[in-house]
Parts: structure tokens; sequence; C-alpha cells
């Protein structure tokens, strides 16, 4: 018996989540690979994640994503079968693999999806490619077909993507340069700045989860290792939630200044139809308390904040491998309209 099995693919900056229709089971993995002198590589995703920042000279830890596009074919090539294989272990034959993808690419890019499935121990992959922010509709449970006007902020690892959809399809995105990394950066030139204490990026990244809010009542607090900047030893501090915030606060404004000049230009009649529906937010970075209200306070209109956050995207890619009358917006890098 031949068996056609089907995978949904996020591959994001920070993590790969993959859904896999055989097991029903939907694998969230950090997007990080570990080699050992340039050719051996030691260990992928999670396991790879652990050796972050503590791995000597010669092994390197790197993210084969960057901005939510494809930097390394090879390394994400490893990463994505390696990643299969711990979601299902059997991978059958032909199988259909559904990327989602940013919504502006280059032919290269967009072949670059077609080299990695085709890389690797899967046998004959069918390889398509689904715009993100229609992924994402999909998930929020957007009218695709009807609606006049939706607009979808995803908030990436090193990016957001803001696009509309009208008619049917997206018809105008933009990426903007702020992502959780860029934060997790904010966070750490803050605490060196203020504090005379160098930290990593897992720390930020932590003080990030832990204390970032936009509410008004900032008293929490958390102590922190680091590098002293002026002995160069190391100690420990107190990082308050004010200093956090404040740090985070100055990217959300940057990014909220940047989806009212982008509602600003979009023609009239769609963008009273966003107005009326509000704008949807999706990414881990949402789960910062205080988002919603900042937002709307900047942009003017009401936000609705997906309770799917960071697996939005893949649980789009889900419902449109289960319905076929989905699959007309998936497409290859063939036939791309």
């Amino acid at each position: 018996m031949i068996i056609h099995n089907a995978y949904g693919v996020d591959l994001g900056t920070s993590s790969v989540k993959i859904y896999s229709q055989n097991t029903g089971k939907t694998l969230i993995e950090k997007n990080m690979i570990a080699v050992k002198n340039t050719r051996e590589v030691l260990a992928v995703g999670n396991d790879a994640f652990e050796m972050y920042e503590k791995a000597p000279d010669n092994i390197s830890v790197d993210m084969p994503v960057k901005s939510g596009r494809i930097a390394d074919v090879a390394e994400v090539e490893f990463v994505l079968h390696t990643l299969l294989r711990r979601v299902d272990r059997h991978l059958g034959y032909a199988p259909a693999i559904y990327f989602s993808a940013p919504v502006v690419m280059s032919e290269i890019e967009r072949r670059a999806y077609y080299a990695i499935s085709h890389a690797g121990n899967l046998r004959n992959p069918r390889v398509y490619l689904v715009d993100r922010p229609i992924c994402d509709a999909i998930a929020i449970g957007v009218p695709i077909s009807r609606t006049k006007g939706t607009m979808i902020v995803g908030l990436g690892g090193q990016n957001s993507e803001i696009s509309v959809i009208a008619n049917e399809q997206v018809i105008i995105s933009k990426d903007i340069p702020i992502g959780g990394q860029q934060i997790n950066e904010a966070i750490m030139n803050d605490v060196r700045r203020l504090e005379n204490l160098l930290i990593g990026r897992r720390t930020a990244r932590r003080l990030k989860a832990v204390l970032a809010t936009l509410e008004p009542e900032r008293r929490d607090a958390r102590k922190v290792y680091g590098m002293n900047t002026l002995t160069g030893r190391p100690r420990e501090a107190v990082i308050s939630q004010a200093l956090v915030s404040e740090a985070v606060e100055g990217r959300i404004r940057a990014l909220a200044l940047e989806i009212r000049t982008f509602l600003d230009r979009t023609p009239p009649q769609i963008r009273k139809a966003v107005i009326g529906e509000g704008i949807y937010l999706t990414g881990g970075t949402a789960r910062i308390p205080g988002l919603k209200r900042y937002l709307e306070d900047i942009v003017g209109c009401e936000v609705r904040i997906s309770p799917y956050y960071e697996m939005c995207t893949v649980n789009g890619l889900k419902e449109l491998i289960g319905d076929r009358t989905l699959h007309k917006w998936a497409y290859t890098i063939r036939n791309k309209k």
C-alpha cells in the first residue's frame, strides 16, 4: 500500500512548526543548528538551542532562517528533514509538503523551498507554498472569499509582516525589521547602559517573557547574572520590570507607527473595511500584556489578537490540508499568480 502523507511547515526565524496529517501531531522546536568545524552537524532544534551562547569557538550555533526567509539552504534542509522524522517516522511516498512563505519573494527564494524538500530522504515530494497571511487568516476564521479588507500583522522573530487581504488574495504586504529579536536586543542594550551589565540573548528573552508589559503597573523585578562591563567580572543584578518594559515599549511604538502609516496608505474603500473589522495580530510577541490597548491608542482602531499566537500560521496550514476547498490558495513555484 502506497502512503501519501501531508505536512504543513512553518519555517519561522525563531522556531520551526510542523504539522503531520498522518499522526495528527504538531511539532515545535527552535530553528537552530549546531555545526562543529563548519562541517559536522552536532544538533538541531531544541538540542542546538541548549548549546546557544555556551558552545566553544569551534562550534557554531546559528539560525539558518533570517527574517522569515531561508538563509542557508543546506542547513535548513538538515533541520527540516531531522524534524520531519521527529514528528512522523513514516514519511511515505510522494508526501505533500505545504510551506508557509513570505508574500514578496524572488524566484530564487521560492526555488529554495523546492531545493530543501528534494535534497533529503523524502521520496518524490510534492511542494506547495501558501502566503503566510493567508495561513493566518484561515486559522483566525477570516472569510477570505468575502472579505473586502482584512489586515493581518504577523510578529516574527526578526521582522513583522503587515498584509492586507481583499479580492481573495493578499493585495499588499510589507516587511518591517522589528521582531522578537530586536526587542531582546533593546533589553540587552538598556541593561548594559543602565546597569553596566552585559547579558546574553537567552537572558534577555527570559526577562521579556516574565517582565515585559505595556500596562501602567511595573513593580516586579528579577535577579540575573552577567558580566560587569566596568570590571569584566561576573556579577548579579536585580532588573526591574520598568527597565524591561521601557525597552520593549520603544520597539513596539516604532511598530505601531509603521502599522498606522501602512493603514493610512491603504486605498480608502479597503481601509474603511479594515477599520470596521479591526486589525488581526499574530505571533509570540502578541503575548505581551497591554499590547492590544497600546496599539489601539496609536493606530486608532480595534486590534484583535489571535489566541494561537506563534502557532497561528501552522494551524492555518493544518486547516488548509484538511479542507480541499482551501487548496486553491496553495501554489507551486511554477504557477505563482
